[in-house]
């Protein structure tokens, strides 16, 4: 039962474990058939998982490119990866190591959006709806638990919003640190998203400036990351400049932009998730929304400078908007929101 108007809800700490526990077992459920079903490396549009297997491994391959600096979940899956090896009859251990650990990140999303939703909005019940909408979204049995990085990114992403909407800015850091390691398309998303957010806010902060202050450190924080990371790996330095220059694939931007929104991979993440969601996304803060629509504009922006592959740009979207927009949509399901929220 959502809490009375004007009185906080409050999520107890062991209900916090229990629901993080739920969501690892749902994640782990919805990723299940990488293990001995079907093996995501060689599967088309999944060829990605072939580089962060490798990762995971120590296997060199020449199907790395950049994929190569992105870093986290690789690491996070080896140790998972090494327990399993031999141990387990059928299953696959590197997709076991992969599975653990998106998993994780899956579970920790969903509780994000259950925190955010009942402390910024007091609605429990419509969060957790929402994560749950979230977990059976299209997106996450089909490219979040199949041996990629996007979790771990929308993780992060999601993080970002939960620091800055609670003003624990000290924590933008640590999310600017871990969210570079994981995908380099975080730290234009993240700096996009922070400065949106500030520009919304300033004039009701104490202290406008030393909130600037944060998010320029931070920003700093996920580009020093990534270029300390690119130079271990390549053995030299790769500035910012020069590594987005190296990712420029296309030349074509109409033709493909129209391909990305005709995408039916696109479609199957929003079909359904838009038309739910929008009637209510008015209720939210502006300093969500602006943000969300901010970085979902880049999204558009990196796929068509990149020219990434079908489905890319629905992945990035999910990444950036899939937390908010379940939110919108659980509350118009479950009846709309007792209140505006500015």
């Amino acid at each position: 039962m959502d809490s009375p108007r004007g009185m906080r809800a409050k999520i107890t700490g062991a209900r916090i474990a229990g629901l993080l526990c739920l969501f690892f077992l749902i994640a782990w459920g919805l990723g299940y058939p990488t293990l001995n079903r079907y093996d995501p490396r060689q599967t088309p549009g999944l060829s990605d998982v072939r580089s962060y297997a490798a990762l995971v491994t120590g296997t060199s391959t020449l199907e790395t490119g950049h994929m190569r600096f992105r870093v986290l979940i690789p690491w996070i899956a080896r140790p998972f990866y090494h327990l399993a090896k031999g141990e387990f009859g059928s299953w696959n251990p590197v997709m076991f190591g992969l599975l653990v650990a998106n998993s994780l990140f899956v579970a920790a999303t969903a509780l994000l959006i259950v925190l955010l939703g009942t402390r910024q909005l007091d609605r429990y019940a419509v969060s957790l709806v929402a994560s749950l909408l979230y977990l059976l979204n299209f997106a996450v049995p089909n490219l979040r638990v199949t041996g990629g990085v996007d979790a771990g990114e929308g993780f992060f992403l999601l993080a970002l919003l939960w620091s800055l909407s609670e003003l624990h800015l000290w924590a933008l850091p640590l999310v600017a640190l871990f969210g570079a390691l994981t995908k380099e398309t975080f730290v234009p998303f993240s700096i996009v998203f922070m400065a949106a957010w500030w520009l919304v806010v300033r004039k009701g902060l104490a202290s406008p400036g030393q909130s600037l202050i944060w998010i320029i450190t931070s920003s700093a924080v996920s580009l020093v990351t990534t270029t300390v990371l690119q130079w271990r790996i390549v053995g030299h330095f790769v500035g910012p400049v020069e590594f987005a220059a190296g990712l420029h694939g296309n030349h074509d931007y109409l033709r493909h932009f129209a391909s990305s929104l005709w995408d039916q991979n696109f479609w199957y993440i929003f079909f359904w998730l838009l038309p739910v969601a929008i009637p209510n996304l008015k209720t939210f803060p502006k300093s969500w929304l602006v943000p969300t629509g901010a970085a979902s504009v880049l999204a558009f922006v990196l796929d068509g400078y990149y020219g990434g592959a079908p489905g890319t740009v629905g992945r990035a979207l999910f990444s950036v908007a899939g937390p908010i927009l379940s939110l919108s949509a659980a509350a118009f399901l479950v009846g709309g929101m007792d209140q505006s929220v500015t």
